[in-house]
Formats: structure tokens, C-alpha cells, sequence
């Protein structure tokens, strides 16, 4: 039986997606220092407005893979566990291997220009360089392979649970839900300390995986829902006021690093923050419009290639001082929705590429998730 859609969902997806434009924009010219981006290209002694860095770094990522547990229980509620791993590994395992062949190489040239690391590798043989392009150019396609790493262990646990822990989740009343949320940081908390990758330190195994299956069993309960959403201002004023703890505390410090990344206060606003917008978009954002189905139906595409379009204004533009820092940060924004909108456009439409880079399958179905 097909669930009825929920475009909160849908529109969470978007506007997240957006922010993360929003947040790569400010990121490419950060004074912090970090590699493989421009840095700081202004003259003022400190970068105020890249405390929006801190304000949304510790739960964006969070936020998308809670949308991606409750979006495959949807899905899994209509379809076979079959067509739910093919369904997964075409649009998300395929674009971010073998896209990365096809099309992702340009990110890592870029990624190594912007590095300065272009001067060392050009004594190797061609096919090492692009080799190692290609492993450069993974960027912001972490997301989608460890989304498609979560959704193959979901299918296992699945196997192993046999609907038990969701039938419980199920019991779950809308007054006894708050509760659950509020003791369900304790393990989100735990998961955080556990299979952190070093150095590329985006791949949170732990963290994504555990809030990944919390959108699954518990976030995808109606009950659950129904009780964020009563509770939207609580929550929402817990998350202000962790959020404004944490850019004060931690402000000037390596926020997407270990230890920040792994403090109580990183992830409680990471936590409060996703179950406050859960809550507030169910409850004032459950609607669709031709604009909101619009910016849905591109999301994936503007995730996949805006950090391209931001990268290489960085790269020809802004780092040869080629324009003022306020037309960088403009032609940035400007470049990073352009990439996003108009290169999914182009390659959909090319035989092969529209498969290897965007997952796009010859059947297409209108599917949460």
C-alpha cells in the first residue's frame, strides 16, 4: 500500500539542501584553516557572519539522514526489500562510484588546484593523476555513499528485528513520545564517540547510522510526529539557546573536527535543532506548490554539483584577487545554484551519464525517499 506523501519531508529536504549552498559559500572563503579551499580573501580582522557556519554545521547533515530513515519506511511500506536496494544502490551508490569516473574527476582537479597539490602530481602517469582526481572528487558525495551504506544495513537489521522494534515504536503515544525524544539523545550522544573515520572526518559512521535508523523506527511514527509537533516551540527554544551556546563557546575554533565535532554541546544542538525543525515543518510546512515541487524535484542535482560551481569561482576568481571579495562571495552563490540547476539538466538528458552520474533509471515513479 502507498503512503501518503508528506511534503514536509520533501520540503526539509529542499530547504536543507539550500542552506547547504548557503553554508559552502561562506565555507570556501572561512578564515579558519582549513585545506582545499580559498580562505579568507577580506580585509576585516574577523569574519563575523562565519559564525553561520557554526549555526547550522551540527545539524544539517544530521536533519537530511533522519529525513532518510523516515523517507525509506515510507517507501519500504510499498515496495519489496528488493526493489528498495536497487532503488538505492541506482541513485545513490552508482553516482557516487561510478559518477565519479564519469563526471567527478573535474570536482578533485579542482579540489587538488585549490589544495596546491596540482605542482606534485604532475610527474605522474596520466592514469595515476586521474585516479587520483577521482578519489579527490568524492567532496559532497559522502553523503549519498554512506546513505547507501545505512539503507543496506537497515535491510540487514530488518532481517534480524522482523518488524518487532518498529511494532514497538508503534505503541508509542503522542504523550509519551517527548520523553523518548528526550532520552534518545543519550545514545545519540554514544553513537557519536564510535566509528568516526580520521582525517576526512565528514564520514561519522556512528552518528549518521544511529539517527539514520531513528528516523526509521521512531521518527516515522505518526505519534512521534504528532508530538514534535505540539512540543515544536519547546524544542525549538532548547535548540536556540544551544545553538547560541555553542557558536559563543566554540567561535574561532575547528567546529567540523574532533573534539567540537564530539562534545555534549555540539551534538544536543545538533540533536534538539533537527527534532525542532522535524517538528516545526510538520506543522506549519506539510504543503506542496508548483514552486516548492519545483525546488524539490532539483534538490538531489543542486546537491550534487553546487560545491563544483562555488569551487571554481574560488579557484579562477577569487584566489588571483581577479574580483572584489563581495562579488567573489556573489558570483559564488550565484555560480553554486547555477551548477546545481543547469548541469543536471544537461547531462539527464545524455544517454549513460544520466544513469552513471544522476541514478536515473529509464522508469521513473513519483516515491518518498
Amino acid at each position: 500500500m502507498k503512503s501518503e506523501r508528506k511534503h514536509y519531508l520533501d520540503n526539509i529536504r529542499w530547504l536543507t539542501v539550500v542552506i547547504v549552498v548557503l553554508y559552502h559559500v561562506i565555507y570556501m572563503y572561512t578564515e579558519l584553516d582549513y585545506p582545499g579551499v580559498v580562505g579568507k580573501i577580506t580585509n576585516l580582522d574577523v569574519q563575523y557572519y562565519d559564525v553561520f557556519q557554526y549555526a547550522v554545521y551540527p545539524w544539517f547533515m544530521m536533519l537530511l539522514f533522519m529525513v532518510a530513515g523516515i523517507s525509506s519506511k515510507l517507501y519500504l511500506d510499498g515496495h519489496t526489500e528488493k526493489e528498495f536496494a536497487k532503488s538505492r544502490t541506482t541513485k545513490l551508490l552508482v553516482p557516487s562510484t561510478i559518477g565519479l569516473f564519469a563526471f567527478g574527476f573535474l570536482q578533485g582537479y579542482v579540489n587538488t588546484t585549490l589544495a596546491g597539490a596540482l605542482g606534485d602530481l604532475s610527474n605522474l602517469p596520466i592514469i595515476v593523476r586521474y585516479l587520483i582526481f577521482v578519489v579527490s572528487g568524492i567532496g559532497v558525495l559522502w553523503f549519498i555513499q554512506e546513505l547507501w551504506l545505512n539503507s543496506m544495513v537497515l535491510l540487514l537489521i530488518r532481517k534480524i528485528e522482523k518488524g518487532k522494534l518498529l511494532a514497538a515504536c508503534g505503541k508509542l503515544s503522542e504523550g509519551t513520545a517527548p520523553a523518548f525524544v528526550l532520552l534518545l539523545f543519550i545514545p545519540t550522544f554514544g553513537a557519536a564517540q564510535v566509528l568516526n573515520t580520521p582525517i576526512i572526518t565528514v564520514y561519522r559512521i556512528g552518528l549518521y547510522l544511529f539517527v539514520f535508523l531513528l528516523g526509521y523506527f521512531f521518527l516515522s511514527q505518526e505519534a512521534v510526529i504528532a508530538a514534535l509537533k505540539k512540543w515544536f516551540v519547546v524544542f525549538a527554544v532548547l535548540a536556540l539557546g544551544l545553538g547560541i551556546a555553542f557558536c559563543k563557546i566554540y567561535y574561532g575554533q575547528s567546529y567540523a573536527d574532533e573534539p567540537v565535532n564530539r562534545t555534549l554541546l555540539f551534538l544536543a544542538f545538533g540533536y534538539f535543532a533537527s527534532m525542532a525543525i522535524l517538528g516545526g515543518m510538520a506543522r506549519y510546512g506539510d504543503f506542496s506548490n508548483s514552486f516548492t515541487a519545483w525546488m524539490s524535484k532539483r534538490s538531489f542535482g543542486l546537491y550534487l554539483f553546487h560545491y563544483l560551481g562555488i569551487s571554481v569561482v574560488g579557484l579562477y576568481l577569487a584566489r588571483p584577487k581577479l574580483v572584489s571579495a563581495p562579488v567573489a562571495y556573489l558570483l559564488s552563490l550565484i555560480a553554486g545554484f547555477a551548477f546545481g540547476y543547469i548541469l543536471p539538466a544537461i547531462i539527464s538528458r545524455i544517454p549513460f551519464f544520466r544513469w552513471a552520474v544522476l541514478g536515473i533509471q529509464k522508469e521513473k515513479q513519483d516515491v518518498q525517499g
